[in-house]
């Protein structure tokens, strides 16, 4: 469907019939007649029944018409952010867990601040998946742990997490008896803590014999506290936990003990609202 079809169809309906649109539109009337006929003939459905000198909306129409309400609408909201370069609508962002619950409330509240114009919205994810995401024009930006694909991404720094393993308080510590938890408690496949940790237990000569994944840190930490396994997480999620005494707290090797967070979004398809993300993080 074209946007001018839809414009045409909304007049007909807006005035009543084809002449008073005619009218409004500044068109000859068989020009909308067959301009409604093409689009009838496109979606293989009739959209008006004639009632006398009235058109009607069938039950298809009524339907292509709440549709055609909202394209037109988002068409010309794309119109105005395109010729204005102050950010507005929504912003689309994306985040790893972790990154979503300690690190982007304060900055993403004074955007919201800043920005009264703009809505936010949050999706959480591995990098991977939001990669993904970002790729298919689902998200607008995303913030991953480094390493990202430099030939699809353009990126600036955000923030510096330190890893650390947790175990149980009553756990041996690990640089003293070299003995590590049997079970290693993590998130999906993709996440880049997880593989950090299992590169730990491979540099220790060790594998672990069972590994639980869970979707949450808070559970993650829950389970190592109650004695269950080992994690790998960032030392800013303990001070949110309540339990924290009940933690063991393992450092990394310099070297290993710092991971990156990227603000990513598509190369050279930077919008405004994308644009003040960036700037607002690079002033903290």
């Amino acid at each position: 469907m074209e946007l001018s079809e839809l414009r045409i169809f909304m007049a007909v309906v807006r005035e009543g019939g084809i002449t008073r649109a005619a009218e409004r539109l500044n068109r000859v009337q068989s020009n909308v007649t067959t301009r409604i006929r093409q689009l009838e003939e496109r979606l293989e459905t009739r959209l008006f029944d004639r009632r006398g000198k009235k058109l009607v909306l069938t039950a298809a129409g009524q339907t292509l018409l709440d549709y055609a309400d909202r394209l037109l609408a988002l068409a010309a909201e794309a119109e105005a952010a395109l010729a204005d370069d102050k950010p507005r609508g929504v912003f689309r962002l994306g985040a790893m867990e972790s990154t979503a619950a300690i690190r982007l409330p304060e900055p993403l509240a004074r955007y919201s601040r800043l920005y009264p114009e703009v809505t936010m919205e949050m999706r959480t994810g591995n990098p991977a998946q939001l990669a993904n995401a970002l790729l298919a024009g689902e998200i607008e930006a995303a913030f991953v742990a480094e390493p990202v694909a430099e030939a699809r991404f353009d990126s600036v720094p955000a923030f510096v997490e330190e890893p650390v393993i947790v175990t149980s308080q009553d756990h041996p510590p690990i640089g003293k008896t070299k003995r590590v938890p049997d079970t290693m408690i993590v998130f999906e496949q993709g996440c880049p803590h997880r593989r950090r940790l299992e590169a730990w237990y491979a540099q220790r000569g060790s594998l672990p014999e069972r590994t639980v994944e869970l979707g949450s840190y808070h559970a993650m930490l829950g389970c190592v506290s109650a004695g269950m396994g080992a994690a790998l997480v960032p030392r800013s999620v303990i001070s949110t936990f309540p339990e924290g005494t009940r933690l063991r707290i393992t450092t990394l090797p310099k070297g290993q003990n710092r991971i990156r967070t990227l603000m990513i979004w598509p190369k050279d398809s930077r919008s405004p609202k994308v644009e003040a993300l960036r700037e607002l993080l690079a002033t903290d």
